[in-house]
């Protein structure tokens, strides 16, 4: 019989495809980048087949690394499948992710809910970006996740809004239109850095990313630099060492969604959404006014 493909290094593949790059495979996959560059060799080493090659200085997968990436999708959506469906639906652990943005304020009301729903169920909690929690639940390695939408088809249910603003330094001033502008943003994938390069385009400024980051206080300490300008959304007030920056385009909101692991029981699930759409419900209606 054949050596099995090993379905961890066939992850590893995905995500380089998924996220555009091995390094930032690495931190979505919560690995290092010469661990990641071993999944790739030991892939290739099984299969007798390059399927990445050099590419200037990066590198893109060859013909048969492309199919490869497409098969190996359909293998662990199989896989995935099978998990969720064999997962217990009275867990006595549930894991809950929230982005940085969404956890503002929210994570110890949705702990004392949950707590008196489940009192004898240990509680995990887990701060990440919204793609890499997204597919941590449709893995069915998290059993919740409160995201941002935007990043793709809408998943989950929506459970509150955020407000988009753009903010910057204290002493930063927008410059002339047209002309060059300097964004801080998210590394990618990020829906709001795509949101906010088209919007400044569309206005006339030639943007440049002079700063990124997988954080959001990283974001924050480049722009409380005066790195550049940055489109966040907020649930509370502006954080200190910023400002919103006005005469720039209103860029509406952003809607939180919950993200539930299939098979969870839905209890669980129905108990969760109530308890995120009363955090947000205060202040969903004020910041849709504020920033229509």
């Amino acid at each position: 019989m054949p050596e099995p493909l090993d379905l961890t290094h066939l992850r590893t593949l995905v995500a380089i495809a998924e996220t555009g790059g091995f390094r930032r495979a690495a931190d979505a996959l919560h690995l290092s980048q010469p661990t990641v560059s071993q999944h790739v060799r030991l892939l290739e080493r099984r299969l007798k087949l390059p399927l990445v090659e050099k590419d200037g200085r990066g590198s893109r997968f060859t013909a048969d690394g492309e199919r490869l990436v497409v098969e190996a999708r359909k293998l662990l959506a199989a896989h995935d499948s099978v998990l969720a469906r064999f997962a217990p639906a009275d867990p006595r652990r549930i894991t809950i992710g929230s982005t940085e943005h969404a956890a503002d304020g929210l994570l110890p009301q949705l702990l004392s809910v949950l707590r008196a729903a489940y009192p004898d169920v240990y509680l995990h909690f887990r701060i990440e970006r919204s793609t890499a929690l997204t597919d941590a639940v449709l893995k069915g390695t998290l059993d919740l996740a409160v995201v941002l939408g935007g990043n793709g088809d809408p998943v989950g249910t929506e459970v509150g809004t955020l407000g988009l603003r753009w903010v910057a330094g204290p002493h930063w001033q927008p410059p002339a239109v047209p002309g060059p502008i300097s964004l801080v943003a998210f590394e990618e994938p990020c829906g709001l850095r795509r949101r906010a390069v088209q919007r400044l385009t569309e206005i006339g400024f030639e943007v440049s990313v002079t700063a990124e980051s997988g954080s959001l206080d990283g974001v924050l300490a480049a722009a409380r630099a005066g790195l550049g300008i940055a489109l966040l959304p907020f649930h509370t007030a502006i954080p200190d060492g910023v400002a919103e920056v006005r005469g720039l385009p209103a860029m509406g909101s952003v809607d939180v969604r919950l993200v539930a692991r299939r098979g969870l029981g839905s209890g669980i699930e129905a108990t969760a959404v109530a308890a995120i759409a009363a955090h947000y419900r205060p202040t969903s209606d004020r910041q849709l006014r504020g920033v229509a």
